[in-house]
């Protein structure tokens, strides 16, 4: 009867370790979602764009808060509402303006074409169209150093 109990403790303690992964996977059941910029639609390739910062949330496993934005669907009556990586500076209740014609302030998406040379900027696309890529994490940013008109 002892043999038997030791036996069993032995295989209770090996059975957990069974299967594909545990401790080095990665746990992602309370995360928030994808952060991505707004998709470039016809108002922001040719005007600009208002959304309303919702609320600002700490997303597991990720430095950088995230903020969540409603804009007004242009086409539909409905409200997209986008996850996007807050920047320093956005708060709460702050107005976002994404587009071509938009005004240069903290939070706002512009083309780089249109950034002046000098300016701070995060979540960039590498290409156009990818939703942001480039100076993600927080603390991070790059900087316009000039523009090739080519």
């Amino acid at each position: 009867k002892q043999w038997y109990q030791r036996r069993v403790a032995i295989t209770a303690g090996r059975g957990q370790r069974k299967g594909p992964g545990s401790i080095f996977r990665a746990h992602v059941k309370t995360r928030k979602g994808a952060a991505k910029l707004r998709v470039s639609d016809y108002a922001e390739r040719h005007g600009y764009i208002k959304g309303v910062v919702k609320d600002i949330i700490h997303d597991p496993g990720r430095g950088a808060p995230l903020a969540r934005v409603h804009f007004r669907d242009p086409y539909k009556y409905k409200i997209r509402k986008e996850l996007m990586i807050s920047v320093e500076g956005m708060y709460t209740g702050q107005f976002i303006y994404c587009g071509k014609k938009a005004t240069l302030g903290v939070g706002n998406c512009l083309p780089v074409s249109h950034l002046p040379e000098g300016t701070i900027i995060c979540n960039i696309e590498a290409k156009p169209g990818d939703r942001g890529k480039l100076a993600r994490t927080s603390g991070n940013y790059g900087t316009v150093i000039s523009h090739n008109p080519d």
